[in-house]
């Protein structure tokens, strides 16, 4: 009995030391964050001192040191680690990695660096949306979603939502339900879709869904799931929001479904929401969270939204029913969650509150709050940049008095869907969050995040909002542009502050819903209006930012830059050049207008040709993930066909709402577009998208030879050309 508690005792001492000292065990943070900044620097990672310390006052706390060539690393969590060394990396070594790639000196040693000690304001950093597992990931591999983590990590995110493999988690609570395969296939979407299916926007459109899919990504989720939680990360897993398949409702109709209406789809289309008071809420609700649990194990917090862009429904003036009718499904989704585990936490996007603001009112979304306890819900503010931007409204969180006691995380969507070009109120992010944390009237603000619906765009504002996430105050950008310009570019010079300077007067002080250019829309778009700040000053700057172009020429994260600002300053000509073609042709002046088109597509083909050389903005990286996702030569047509709809047609009344800035999609789609347009085959637009979209696409691209060369000299030869 003796050497039985001596063992026990043993193996307690044990696990004590190593979540003291950081090594391998069950506390150990020093090996995961080491891997992830060995994914980036190799075996230099040795030459790094790590030390676990405590978290201050419960938040994560880091500390960086560097002298005499030894560099040290000290975290409370796996995260504050890659955090800290990419703070150094930037601030110490001038040195980046990005989505677009990396910039780095040769250092033969770690420079000094002197003691720095920050603690993070909040409990938890978010990332991601919803949509972005339709107009980013969707045909993702694991080394992309590796890859994607690790720069989660190098920024400090510790809350990453995480929907992959949906759709096979609820195939088999379906089969429990008693519907068929055949059934329940037919209720999902093609992968780019699903986001919009997930949240009950959209059914079967461009689906259905195969055998490979569903075992492919439940093994691609418990690869993202382990690492996560290897990280010390809390993934957000998704939770039923009450949307069920149609032959659900058909072998139910004793039930009154409530059939909803979203994005100008046909009724086939649209979703079938139980209402809260049906038993069957509840009992879906609890299988998918233990089924979910059952496959990738234990976890707290669980997304559900039930009316995402979405009206209740109920009687416009039955003001008494619609509270009643939100207090029951506030509390229907609640016991629904915790019925599978009684420890979860239910997440909520916070969009629709801002996005409907004349539905959801304070006693509405009281309503809603009623029945579910303060600790256990969290409301993500997803957008606090479109209050001011799109909305014209109060921010959410200040509408609603912090929320009305429940947790709570400030947000912004930088992006809507992928649109690349250069867009984002820098001066808002720098701020607004501090200012939130600092407003006696925050309520239980525990977070800050970022979810954007597309990423691989606008490095510069990721980059400021993560830092954002480890501060309580506003970052001077005067400071704040000179460290990620050494860091990015390697050299601050005068002309590329002056560059800078007016970006942050021009593109980066402006946000809206379509950035998009009208050679994009064909016609000028009445209903989304499109926005893009391309004025003279912008301008100027791209011609300031290239005069570096000699002395940066061996920068990789400059030349991206210099090509992605060229290609928007000769867009932005041939735009002006394209609304003249336009006009010309609405007074019936078409060889006029023919001249105009003419010039347009000859500039437009040159911007083609200089994307070709850029890593983040060709279609043929899109195309290549789709097609790699299938096992079949149909289903690669099938997933290249669905990716492609996407970014196109879309589906509903959302065309061109993705419209990428893309080497191939701009020679390939926009270009044949605008000619038809301008023929006398005017009226076969439809299809020819159509056929477009259907039709295997090859890149026929050939890229410059010196693609930043010709950006300097394409944007000196469209300078000269009259516009006005």
């Amino acid at each position: 009995m003796r050497s039985f508690f001596l063992t026990c005792f043993f193996i307690v001492w044990v696990f004590f030391i190593s979540a003291c000292t950081g090594t391998s065990g069950p506390a150990d943070i020093i090996t995961p964050a080491k891997k992830v900044i060995e994914r980036q620097i190799g075996d230099r990672v040795n030459g790094i001192s790590f030390q676990q310390i405590d978290p201050v006052n419960g938040k994560e706390t880091f500390e960086i040191e560097a002298k005499e060539g030894e560099l040290t690393l000290r975290g409370s969590s796996v995260v504050a680690l890659c955090y800290a060394f990419h703070i150094y990396q930037r601030e110490a070594c001038h040195a980046m990695t990005t989505w677009g790639g990396k910039y780095s000196e040769s250092i033969t040693s770690w420079p000094d660096y002197s003691l720095k000690k920050q603690t993070t304001p909040y409990e938890y950093r978010y990332f991601l949306n919803v949509c972005t597992y339709g107009y980013t990931t969707p045909y993702w591999d694991w080394a992309r979603w590796e890859k994607e983590i690790d720069w989660m990590a190098l920024r400090g995110v510790n809350m990453p939502l995480a929907t992959v493999a949906s759709e096979a988690i609820a195939e088999r609570v379906w089969l429990q339900m008693g519907l068929t395969k055949e059934e329940i296939r037919e209720f999902f979407t093609a992968p780019a879709h699903l986001p919009w299916h997930r949240m009950g926007n959209l059914n079967t459109w461009d689906g259905p869904l195969s055998d490979e899919w569903q075992e492919g990504q439940i093994q691609l989720q418990h690869q993202i799931i382990n690492r996560m939680r290897e990280l010390g990360m809390s993934p957000i897993a998704p939770a039923f929001a009450g949307f069920v398949p149609m032959a659900f409702a058909e072998k139910h109709p004793d039930i009154k479904f409530k059939h909803l209406k979203w994005g100008g789809f046909d009724d086939k289309f649209n979703a079938y929401v139980l209402p809260p008071d049906s038993p069957f809420f509840e009992e879906i609700g609890k299988r998918f969270v233990k089924e979910w649990e059952k496959e990738f194990g234990k976890n707290t917090y669980y997304l559900s939204d039930s009316f995402n862009e979405m009206e209740l429904p109920v009687a416009k003036d039955d003001v008494e029913g619609k509270h009643k009718l939100l207090a029951q499904y506030g509390e229907s989704i609640y016991r629904s969650i915790t019925a599978g585990n009684p420890d979860a936490i239910w997440v909520t996007q916070g969009w629709t509150f801002g996005y409907q603001h004349s539905f959801w009112d304070k006693a509405s979304l009281q309503a809603l709050l009623s029945h579910v306890p303060d600790d256990k819900m969290i409301i993500i503010d997803l957008g606090n940049d479109y209050p001011k931007w799109v909305w014209g409204t109060e921010q959410t969180w200040k509408v609603h008095d912090g929320f009305y006691g429940k947790k709570w995380i400030f947000s912004y969507v930088p992006n809507f869907g992928g649109k690349t070009p250069m867009t984002g109120d820098l001066q808002m992010y720098a701020s607004s969050s501090a200012e939130a944390l600092q407003s006696e009237s925050h309520g239980n603000l525990i977070g800050f995040g970022s979810a954007p619906e597309g990423l691989e765009n606008n490095e510069v504002v990721y980059e400021l909002l993560a830092d954002m996430g480890w501060t309580s105050q506003a970052i001077d950008l005067d400071k704040w542009m000179p460290s990620y310009c050494m860091a990015r570019y390697g050299a601050y010079p005068e002309t590329m502050k002056n560059a800078w300077d007016l970006f942050r007067k021009t593109a980066y002080s402006s946000l809206y819903s379509y950035p998009r250019f009208t050679w994009q829309t064909v016609i000028p778009d009445k209903r989304r209006i499109s926005k893009i700040d391309v004025s003279d000053d912008f301008l100027h700057g791209v011609e300031l930012f290239l005069n570096s172009a000699d002395s940066l020429k061996n920068s990789k994260l400059y030349v991206n830059d210099a090509i992605e600002f060229a290609s928007y300053y000769i867009a932005a000509k041939a735009d002006k050049l394209y609304g003249k073609a336009l006009a010309e042709d609405a007074v019936g002046r078409s060889a006029v207008a023919q001249q105009y088109l003419n010039q347009t597509i000859d500039m437009l083909l040159n911007v083609d040709k200089l994307l070709a050389s850029h890593p983040l903005y060709r279609l043929e990286e899109w195309v290549n993930f789709a097609r790699n996702s299938g096992t079949t030569p149909a289903e690669k047509d099938a997933y290249e066909i669905n990716a492609k709809r996407l970014i196109t047609t879309w589906g509903g009344f959302q065309e061109d709402y993705a419209a990428r800035f893309w080497s191939g999609l701009i020679k390939d789609y926009y270009i044949p577009r605008l000619k038809i347009y301008f023929s006398k085959q005017r009226g076969s637009l439809d299809n020819w998208e159509e056929e477009w979209i259907n039709t295997p696409w090859i890149n026929t691209t050939v890229p410059f030879d010196n693609p930043l060369d010709m950006a300097v000299e394409l944007v000196q030869e469209v300078k000269e050309i009259r516009t006005e």
